[in-house]
């Protein structure tokens, strides 16, 4: 199997450590995807940080502090970011958005990629009738624009968290199913697969041994493209007052809270709006990262960069 994989263009199977020792040297060699890793760990710090409790006690109302400025080193740590119209710390403020912003776009991104990376390869590896069937549920889904549904949606069945998670994945599984079945319809082809076949092995094997190995790279790839769309769709909903709530908190909730204090209090709203644009930025960087690492012939970039050092 081993030469059938070459022969078809597959590289050999490695050990785990040293493909992540190698992923490693190849995330050095790129400074953009190092600062995107660099600014989603303190990002994941804050999250982390708000679900242990740390942020509990400045997160409360405190009129001292009302639309406290940043960056007074002196104050308590938990203000250096300033306070918010009701004297709450930024910082916190912040941190609890990242927990529930984040939090909706994996669930979503995660619940599409599961479901439709399942449909694709069903479709794609019988054809015939469930294929159909699937593509043109996926076509009807696609026809409508992402935001529209949504707006829809959260209009007649109520802003909720629940609500929002499954419109935003509903909304881009055509992606999924039209991505995994398009590699799939490639795949199946292949010497290595029809070997298999030869030899007794069953749809689910072939499947989940041979067919989904080779499709998990893109998949990836473009749930990691996806996390920042999905971010950004969700922020926008927010915004307009269609998704997270009061008293809950997202980026796009203080966005649209601190635009009324621009001009008194401009850190209300730039710093969450600053938040959405580094955090889905730098998902959108990994991912062209995770691309050019899982393409053969990719991956040259790589090789070049670190030579040109």
């Amino acid at each position: 199997m081993t030469e059938l994989a070459t022969a078809e263009g597959l590289a050999p199977k490695t050990s785990t450590a040293s493909r992540v020792k190698w992923m490693g040297r190849a995330l050095t060699g790129d400074p953009m995807a190092l600062a995107a890793v660099a600014w989603l760990a303190i990002v994941l710090f804050l999250v982390i940080a708000d679900a242990s409790g740390m942020f509990t006690a400045a997160g409360k109302v405190n009129l001292k502090a009302r639309n406290l400025p940043p960056f007074d080193f002196s104050r308590d740590w938990t203000l250096w970011l300033g306070g918010d119209a009701l004297g709450r710390s930024l910082l916190a403020r912040l941190a609890d958005a990242a927990a529930a912003s984040i939090g909706i776009a994996l669930s979503a991104v995660l619940s599409s990629l599961v479901v439709g990376t399942a449909l694709g390869l069903v479709a794609g590896y019988f054809g015939g009738l469930v294929s159909t069937l699937i593509m043109r549920v996926s076509d009807i889904i696609m026809g409508f624009p992402t935001l529209l549904v949504a707006l829809v949606a959260l209009y007649l069945f109520g802003p909720s968290v629940t609500n929002l998670v499954i419109v935003l994945a509903v909304t881009r599984l055509p992606a999924y199913i039209r991505v995994a079945r398009a590699d799939v319809l490639e795949v199946r082809e292949r010497l290595f697969v029809d070997a298999s076949r030869t030899f007794g092995a069953g749809p689910v094997w072939i499947i989940s041994q041979h067919i989904l190995p080779v499709v998990a790279p893109t998949m990836l790839t473009l749930a990691s493209v996806n996390i920042a769309m999905v971010m950004l769709f969700e922020s926008g909903l927010s915004y307009l007052g269609l998704g997270i709530q009061p008293p809950g908190v997202s980026w796009g909730l203080m966005v649209a809270q601190g635009q009324g204090y621009l001009g008194t209090a401009w850190w209300l709203a730039c710093f969450p709006g600053l938040a959405v644009m580094l955090t889905t930025m730098s998902f959108n960087l990994l991912a062209n990262w995770f691309r050019i690492v899982n393409d053969p012939s990719q991956r040259w970039r790589l090789t070049t960069q670190r030579r040109g050092k």
